[in-house]
């Protein structure tokens, strides 16, 4: 059987490996290729919800130091972005590992503080060094800061 190269084809090559796979075709499967392709997976799951997570901080820095500019497009992305982090949870629970991470939660906070710095024109030092929120209350459909 002749194989789609990875590189020329992504997503014809996965699906040729899964049926090789299927059948039992082991001695024709790429297995590094495979390996690879699920670490990046893998990689690319963490990924995601780190973005949902730095989106989330950013909405509820800007809800809480920009009051005058409240509205519902905040209000929505911020419910969207607790659905979607959610749903990738029950999808993926190996990742809820990471919400108990200090390290992990830090390195989202700050990239959500230089994107609110970036975005608004505030002053670094008016937003806190750390995040002030428990994952508790980041994960709150009900919780909006003061």
């Amino acid at each position: 059987m002749d194989t789609t190269a990875h590189d020329d084809d992504i997503a014809a090559w996965a699906l040729e490996q899964a049926q090789l796979l299927r059948s039992g075709q082991l001695q024709l499967i790429d297995a590094e290729r495979i390996a690879e392709e699920m670490i990046d997976l893998s990689l690319s799951e963490r990924r995601g919800i780190s973005s949902r997570f730095v989106v989330l901080m950013q909405h509820l820095l800007k809800w809480q130091y920009q009051p005058e500019r409240r509205g519902a497009s905040w209000r929505n992305t911020i419910r969207v972005q607790r659905r979607a982090i959610e749903r990738t949870l029950r999808r993926t629970p190996s990742l809820r590992h990471l919400l108990d991470d200090p390290e992990w939660i830090e390195e989202n906070w700050d990239d959500a503080v230089d994107c609110v710095v970036r975005e608004t024109g505030l002053d670094l030092a008016v937003l806190p060094a750390q995040c002030p929120w428990s994952m508790a209350q980041l994960r709150d459909d009900s919780f909006l800061p003061a």
